[in-house]
């Protein structure tokens, strides 16, 4: 077969391809554990972010999860709404607004204590190779300007 130059551009020759179809359907398989707590997937890294410290900026969630002020504010105003969270502005500062779970919020971590294991049960990686993937994609993450945490 011959080289016509387009190569490059063949679908299964992107590695982004397998990367971006694989994360939405990792994301799918959320969806029926999460929609019975009222929570998206972006909402759900927003309040594990909180579940693991309490009381973090807007900034610092963004820079734990790669999303831009932007893409957060509007996650956390819905998490407002929905009673998890609330948002205070720091007093010497009012551009830096801390994040804090509410008594739902802290409630709704047991709700979704199980979760982890139901996804992991959905994924047939052997724990070494679930490892070496986690590496190489945080090392790909890191190689982006991303911060690997």
């Amino acid at each position: 077969m011959e080289s016509n130059g387009y190569e490059g551009l063949k679908l299964e020759n992107q590695l982004c391809f397998p990367l971006y179809a694989c994360a939405r359907q990792i994301m799918n398989r959320y969806t029926p554990y999460l929609k019975p707590l009222g929570l998206t997937y972006t909402q759900y890294i927003v309040m594990l972010v909180l579940w693991e410290k309490d009381g973090v900026t807007v900034g610092e969630i963004g820079r734990r999860l790669l999303l831009d002020t932007g893409t957060v504010t509007p996650l956390l105003k819905k998490l407002e709404g929905e009673g998890y969270i609330r948002r205070i502005r720091n007093r010497q500062d009012e551009r830096i607004v801390e994040i804090v779970l509410t008594d739902s919020g802290k409630e709704l971590r047991e709700k979704a204590r199980d979760i982890p294991g139901k996804i992991g049960g959905c994924i047939s990686l052997e724990p070494e190779e679930a490892k070496a993937l986690y590496v190489i994609l945080y090392k790909l993450i890191g190689e982006f300007g991303g911060k690997a945490e």
